[in-house]
């Protein structure tokens, strides 16, 4: 545990869920596979689809409503949709296909092997104070066994613009009825958590990922109030 600057009262912590609480790096290898493989399935006229054209749809979605980026599931959803219209599916059949590759997308992302250390940690922190989950990302923490520690869970697109933007921030702070300086933001990301956190007026606590150098990093633009390696580190401040 390193620090870089004082800490103040905390009266709640907040957390990224992605790469903080668990390793998100295989689950969404594997998800993706899945879900293209899906989609392929779907029907005869899809089984040619290629991650590359998927991407190349989910890029034209974001160049035409710049602002969708903010809800990943959405955009996800959309451009699954677009896939299936472009393959002569009609609309129905292309609203259909696409909600349910969504559902089989969940599926597989929400298979998250989360160590027994999160687990035991977050138990202990929320004897102390309540947590909350904020993330930009689609994981449900109520399918992988993590939701009961949280207060409640925040996602980019349904609760505001996706991290460095404040309203999460801020809608946590007004859900919780504390003041935004005494809440602890705990995430990996130097950009969206750390320095959103900061910038929105909150404490940040860095935990970084392996071989990672806060002084050598390339994202880096805010210090935070302090870094860790291990999230267990956590309960010291109990």
């Amino acid at each position: 545990m390193r620090f870089y600057r004082p800490l103040g009262q905390i009266s709640a912590i907040t957390f990224d869920l992605d790469d903080t609480l668990y390793d998100n790096r295989l689950v969404i290898q594997r998800t993706e596979q899945e879900a293209l493989a899906f989609v392929q399935r779907y029907h005869p006229a899809l089984n040619a689809l290629e991650n590359d054209e998927f991407k190349r749809l989910r890029q034209s979605l974001r160049e035409t409503e710049p602002e969708i980026y903010h809800d990943v599931t959405e955009w996800r959803r959309r451009a699954v949709e677009q896939a299936m219209l472009n393959a002569g599916l009609t609309p129905e059949e292309a609203a259909v296909g696409a909600q349910a590759s969504m559902v089989n997308f969940a599926k597989w992302r929400s298979r998250i092997d989360v160590p027994q250390e999160t687990h035991d940690t977050l138990k202990r922190l929320a004897t102390k104070w309540p947590l909350v989950a904020i993330t930009n990302g689609n994981a449900q923490p109520e399918l992988f066994g993590l939701s009961d520690y949280f207060e409640f869970v925040l996602r980019a697109g349904p609760d505001g613009r996706s991290k460095p933007f404040s309203d999460m921030y801020h809608l946590a702070a007004d859900r919780l009825g504390v003041a935004v300086e005494d809440i602890l933001h705990v995430g990996d990301d130097l950009t969206t958590d750390v320095a959103g956190a900061i910038r929105c007026g909150m404490q940040a606590c860095w935990i970084k990922p392996e071989g990672a150098d806060l002084l050598q990093a390339t994202d880096s633009r805010l210090l935070p109030h302090m870094e860790i390696s291990r999230l267990a580190s956590l309960t010291t401040l109990i």
